[in-house]
């Protein structure tokens, strides 16, 4: 299987030697915001990660490889190759997730990775912790259409952890919240007793577990994976109040956008990248700032805690990482 994986030199270095190393999906660099703001978060978000001492691995489908950790010139390809026509080049970036990598991989698409197609590539990387913007989760009116996003059974499944602002408050949240419960994802309140929504920091869903610092998060993953109690786990990071949005005003943009997805028959992969830029016209702008503004503080949140982990793993004296020698080179 690691004949698909090409780890970037500065990523299998750090992992080599056991540092702090954080996963980002790359989704959001081609289809969660414009260009050219996109590329430009992406930038900002890795740099953000660098300033806090660890090494940022964002990831993608490039050629016909997983690519863990891409080079600035990987970054503005997938931005500006939307197939929209917003780019330069017309060939479409495609929504990568679980079900689409193998097809991705087999016919050497250029695909963008969701958070569960990040997580099994961030897993066989070995890369324990992820940064987002937020989960997918159960969808408005599931019980009609049976939307449900990949990323909730990626959680139930895969061992790594996702640092968040908690699921797309598009999303319906207290049914996510319960489908995680039932699929045995801990869903962690990082400074907050309750799941923050986003573009919010509240929502009203108490959650059963708080942690307010890296290392007590960094503890709890290792014990439950020292445990064998496979799946990742959700750490719940608020938005910044300075950043935090009107509940009024979104909800009411959340509202309408809803409405126009369902009179235009916006349906399945879709319906998430076209509910984000409904909304980003309908608050002028203010959600995309909100939604750079959070990404950046997760992104922090998670070099935090994968330093308190790497800091676990050094501890442990645990043997080096076999699989490094055995992926193939970079190029």
């Amino acid at each position: 299987m690691h004949d698909y994986l090409a780890i970037h030199p500065e990523v299998a270095e750090a992992l080599q030697a056991r540092k702090a190393v954080v996963a980002l999906e790359s989704t959001i660099i081609s289809h969660g915001m414009p260009y050219p703001r996109n590329v430009e978060t992406a930038r900002l978000v890795e740099q953000t990660i660098r300033d806090a001492g660890a090494v940022p691995a964002t990831i993608a489908v490039l050629d016909g490889r997983i690519r863990v950790g891409l080079t600035d010139d990987d970054l503005e390809h997938l931005a500006n190759r939307r197939g929209d026509g917003s780019g330069g080049d017309t060939r479409e970036v495609i929504k990568v997730s679980r079900r689409d990598l193998p097809v991705a991989l087999a016919t050497r698409a250029d695909g963008a990775t969701t958070v569960a197609a990040t997580m099994i590539c961030a897993a066989l990387a070995e890369i324990p912790v992820f940064a987002t913007g937020g989960i997918g989760g159960v969808h408005r009116g599931a019980e009609n259409t049976f939307d449900i996003s990949a990323d909730l059974d990626e959680l139930a499944m895969t061992n790594v952890a996702v640092v968040c602002a908690g699921a797309k408050a598009i999303l319906d949240l207290p049914k996510t919240v319960e489908y995680l419960e039932t699929r045995g994802v801990p869903v962690i309140g990082y400074g907050t007793d309750e799941l923050p929504a986003f573009y919010t920091r509240t929502s009203g869903i108490k959650l059963a577990s708080r942690c307010d610092d890296p290392a007590t998060v960094a503890r709890i993953l290792r014990a439950k994976w020292q445990l064998g109690l496979d799946g990742g786990a959700v750490i719940a990071n608020p938005i910044p109040q300075s950043a935090a949005l009107d509940q009024g005003m979104i909800d009411g943009a959340i509202a309408k956008a809803l409405e126009d997805a369902h009179a235009g028959g916006v349906m399945g992969k879709d319906v998430t990248p076209f509910l984000l830029s409904r909304i980003e016209e309908l608050t002028g702008g203010a959600s995309l700032e909100a939604n750079i503004a959070l990404v950046r503080n997760n992104a922090a949140v998670a070099a935090s805690i994968a330093h308190a982990y790497a800091e676990l793993s050094t501890e442990t004296a645990l043997p080096p990482k076999p699989h490094l020698s055995r992926t193939r080179a970079w190029y």
